[in-house]
């Protein structure tokens, strides 16, 4: 016998599902010799690399977690008391156990097939009630990427409702967050709105030129305004009004609401979720409910199901504009789904009592440190505030020599005006905490400070009398139930057996790429190293930050081919406006202002028309050919048409419906002819590592979902990143930031925190440390194998709409199931049916209308693939028996799916086929079966109805009455 070493721990092996024995035979089946031949026929010749990924050796997991550890630990962890909308808190271990490092919730998909994602929409609907309570609004949204952007869609969406013809002026208390202005200053340039920053107790707003006005409560440096007087004069002269607020000290200040406020937005951060580097956070936006038809990105909403059940679905009027393409006045496609979960969880855990209590020790400890810092002789200039005291120094050197000292015992506070210093306390600070801060004072100023038994007993609020809030909130049972340990780990498990996720079974949407989420890629998500540092610490002790962004960025240049990457889109819709904008930089540096039309194919995903919108352009819109591809006569048409104007393309690839075009090649050089660039939307990178990269093909600039190619799970609809690489001559044009600015760049942000969603970076670092330039290619080319091997076993069942020139798709393919209309099955009935199988649908009419888009990711074993095939397949012989009138036309399987283990408890079943084909329709199912949770939702009723947050009091007061009179008996 002869003994052979090799490494046992190899995670590409854990990555790529299927086996050597697995692979041979889907390439049997499939009809080809080997991977080669099969990549061969996919990828067009032209566009493949000459050589391999130059990337470092892949790492074991274990290997990676310590060397990870190693660089984590060069940030160092000071307790930060910087404010500017982000502070220190604490996720309830029972929540991070439990939702944020499990996978039943953070691999959950968008929640569009709401019957097996109720959990998820409960939670979300808690959080919008927790919205839309404390800022007294009527209606909230489930979330929005951070403040800065959810302040910027404010703007747009308010600017989009004006009747004041030609008002193009928006006020902006220069009291507002410095990011969120810097981010206002990019959203409102391309689009003509002018921004004007003042004082708000001293401007006019009756000019005729303002639309809305934004203010800051409390104010950037913790100045608490009474906004009456301001608002009052606002409404008199038809302007809107934006308050940018803090949700703990809501618990505590009237609400925005009650002050008269339009719209409120904020960071709902400090609800328990790590301040990350600067991300990723759910941002909120309430307002009031005549907004409720143009609100921006995703509301969730109250209807019922086919049994007259209460359920909760995606309001389809009101969610994410970018479906209305170019007339949509925002591009968001997502939300900050895991986090606003987290955020909603914290306030049913706590309550309003815990709640209230958080800010009122906060508060309290902030008056404390107020005294003990006059006994010291320090000016605080507040006259009244929640959390933060700003105090005036007698010099500059003084502030540098308190700079010093506060680093020294690893404390931050925020230095600015050259004599002033800004400290915010937090719902973590204790009585020792302030002891420290006055310590430090004591020892630059030579003095002693008081020793701290107690915090001050303060009879009243330091805020004025009118702002103490008397109304309530969080009334709710949620919000008052699920205190003790035991009863919140049970409602978070309830919530969670209602979704299907990753966890479950595979999720093959189109696009979407739902691929592995490895666990040792999560691990260090949750690392204080990681979670525990403010987005503007100085950076030298952000050092483990630096690396992890040093490298990141080399591995995405070499992915991609270009130049540069930035990493602060925290979003794929701001990596494509982030992208755009670039593009708009070149050409304006270059003096060609008038460069402004973009040229988008029709099969387009609707953030890019979108997008393009927001950046300032004019779409005009490139013909498809019958057989999916751009037509390139229609382009070369436009692009001579529009040379002198021709800004950008915008393009994917492979095309959206799954196919390597022959002819990129020759499309990105006609752009490049006419002056124009090349945007390429990356949301199908997973079919381009290491086979080919969009330098190759000729684009300048593509935005990365990190959410999809590179395993940053989708947490349900969110959090995303959007990272865009560059060509070298775009470089200077990429997100800079005004708070930390980025050197050689002068360009605004397009998100809050300098690096976004810094602390979700590590997820795609892993992957790409354990993968290798090698493991990368190879799950490209499994990726590929898989969906040519479904394409292969479901074509005799379901055409496939688009292939390339061998017959074969790319890493996804297209359904035709257009033709089941004519017995009267509708796509929706094939997606419905699929959740009696234990399956989330693929991605249902996009971009074809009637059809399904499937992609398996490289992540699913022929096990599994082979498991989704048959359901599929059986699905197919259940519309056969429609078609041959065997089965009833609208008493049949497809039409009453899904069912509920209610549906088929009944006494008495009058269906015409049986509770066993309806429920096991196939053998597997009974070892593992997946209820829904409710049946099928009946969405125009919730659209008619709208209700977007906890069920009203009144409904549980019936529901106990009902339940009362069952109890005396049906005699009663």
């Amino acid at each position: 016998m002869s003994l052979k070493f090799s490494p046992v721990d190899v995670f590409e092996a854990r990555h790529n599902a299927p086996g050597t024995d697995a692979r041979a035979a889907m390439l049997r089946t499939i009809g080809v010799d080997s991977i080669e031949q099969l990549i061969a026929e996919t990828v067009p010749p032209a566009i493949r690399l000459k050589r391999a990924l130059d990337l470092p050796a892949a790492l074991s997991e274990r290997a990676f977690l310590a060397k990870f550890k190693q660089i984590a630990g060069q940030n160092q962890v000071f307790k930060s008391y910087i404010g500017l909308g982000y502070h220190d808190t604490t996720l309830p271990p029972v929540i991070q156990r439990n939702i944020l490092e499990n996978p039943g919730w953070y691999t959950a998909y968008t929640p569009y097939q709401a019957e097996i994602a109720q959990g998820r929409l409960e939670a979300l609907i808690n959080y919008q009630t927790v919205v839309i309570d404390l800022t007294g609004l009527e209606i909230a949204n489930a979330s929005l990427l951070d403040e800065g952007t959810a302040a910027a869609e404010a703007m747009h969406m308010l600017h989009s409702q004006t009747k004041k013809k030609g008002a193009n002026q928006y006020f902006v208390s220069e009291q507002v967050l410095p990011q969120t202005i810097d981010l206002l200053r990019t959203r409102a340039t391309p689009v003509g709105i002018e921004l004007v920053i003042g004082n708000h107790r001293q401007i006019d707003l009756s000019n005729e030129g303002f639309f809305g006005a934004m203010v800051q409560y409390p104010a950037a440096d913790g100045e608490v305004f009474d906004y009456k007087d301001f608002i009052a004069q606002a409404q008199k002269n038809n302007v809107f009004v934006v308050m940018a607020a803090d949700l703990l000290a809501l618990t505590l200040l009237t609400s925005p609401g009650e002050l008269g406020a339009d719209v409120c937005v904020g960071n709902s951060q400090r609800f328990g979720v790590p301040m990350g580097y600067g991300g990723p956070h759910a941002g909120f936006f309430a307002c009031k409910d005549q907004f409720k038809r143009v609100i921006p990105g995703r509301l969730i909403g109250q209807s019922v199901d086919a049994a007259g059940n209460k359920a909760y679905r995606m309001a389809l009027q009101t969610r994410e504009q970018h479906i209305r393409r170019e007339k949509a006045t925002s591009n968001i496609c997502t939300a900050q789904v895991l986090l606003s979960v987290l955020a909603g969880m914290y306030a049913v855990y706590h309550g309003p009592q815990r709640l209230q209590q958080f800010a009122t020790n906060t508060h309290l400890l902030a008056q404390t440190l107020e005294a003990g810092l006059k006994k010291l002789g320090v000016e605080q200039t507040n006259a009244h505030y929640f959390d933060t005291l700003n105090l005036r120094l007698e010099s500059a050197e003084l502030q540098q020599a308190l700079k010093k000292e506060a680093e020294a015992a690893r404390l931050n506070f925020r230095y600015f005006d050259e004599v002033r210093v800004g400290i915010s306390l937090n719902q973590n600070t204790e009585l020792h905490d302030v002891a420290d801060i006055l310590d430090v004072f004591a020892k630059v100023l030579g003095k002693e400070a008081d020793q701290l038994a107690e915090a001050v007993a303060a009879d009243e609020l330091r805020v004025p009398a009118s702002l103490i809030r008397s109304s309530e909130y969080l009334t709710h049972p949620v919000f008052n139930t699920h205190h003790a340990e035991h009863e919140m780990l049970r409602y978070m498990k309830q919530l969670e057996n209602k979704d299907l996720s990753l966890a479950h079974s595979m999720i093959a949407l189109g696009s979407c790429t739902m691929k592995l989420n490895a666990t040792a890629e999560m691990i260090p998500v949750t690392w204080p190293e990681i979670g525990g540092l403010h987005p503007f610490a100085p950076i030298d002790q952000a050092k483990g930050y630096e690396q992890i962004f040093s490298d990141l960025q080399a591995w995405l240049c070499e992915v991609t081919g270009f130049a540069a990457v930035s990493l602060q889109p925290n979003s794929g819709a701001q990596g494509e406006y982030a992208g755009l904008l670039a593009i708009k930089g070149y050409h304006e540096a270059r003096g060609d202002h008038h460069r402004n039309v973009s040229l988008i194919p029709a099969s387009a995903h609707g953030t890019n028309p979108a997008s393009a919108v927001m950046a300032g352009m004019q779409v005009v819109v490139v013909k498809s050919t019958e057989d999916g591809n751009i037509d390139v006569a229609d382009l070369k048409a436009k692009a001579a048409q529009y040379a002198d104007n021709l800004s950008c393309l915008m393009v994917t690839y492979p095309s959206t419906h799954g196919v390597y075009e022959e002819t990129i090649i020759d499309i990105c050089e006609t752009i490049h002819q006419h002056g124009g660039r090349v945007y390429m939307d990356g949301a199908n990178m997973n079919a381009q590592v290491g086979l080919t990269s969009p330098a190759t093909i000729g684009a300048d600039v593509c935005h990365l979902n990190l959410h999809k190619t590179f395993c940053i799970p989708h947490g349900g609809g969110g959090p995303g990143v959007g990272p865009i690489g560059v060509v070298a001559d775009l470089v200077p044009y990429l997100p800079g930031h005004a708070v930390v600015p980025v050197e050689g760049r002068t360009s605004g942000s397009v998100s809050a925190a300098p690096w976004g969603s810094a602390s979700i970076l590590p997820i795609s670092y892993a992957y790409i440390s354990m993968m290798g330039g090698d493991g990368l290619k190879r799950a490209t080319e499994t990726a590929i194998l898989n969906a040519n091997y479904i394409k292969a076993r479901l074509e005799p069942h379901y055409p496939v709409l688009y292939t390339g020139s061998h017959g074969r798709c790319a890493h996804e393919m297209i359904l035709e199931c257009r033709h089941f209309k004519k017995a009267g099955i509708e796509v929706e009935d094939i997606a419905k049916r699929l959740m009696d199988y234990g399956f989330h649908a693929p991605t249902v009419s996009f971009p074809v209308a009637g059809t399904l888009m499937i992609e398996p990711t490289e992540s699913e074993s022929k096990a599994e693939l082979d498991r989704f095939c048959d359901a599929m397949i059986s699905i197919r012989k259940e519309i056969a028996e429609v078609e041959a009138g065997r089965a009833d036309a609208k008493e049949n399987v497809l039409k009453h799916a899904p069912h509920t283990a209610a549906t088929v408890l009944v006494h008495e079943w009058t269906r015409p086929y049986t509770r066993e084909q309806a429920v096991y329709p196939m053998e597997y199912v009974r070892a593992n079966k997946f209820w829904p949770a409710v049946a099928r939702i009946d969405s125009a009723y919730g659209d008619r109805n709208l209700i977007c947050s906890c069920t009203p009091m009144e409904e549980y007061a019936d529901q106990q009455e009902e339940l009362v009179q069952a109890d005396k008996g049906p005699s009663y």
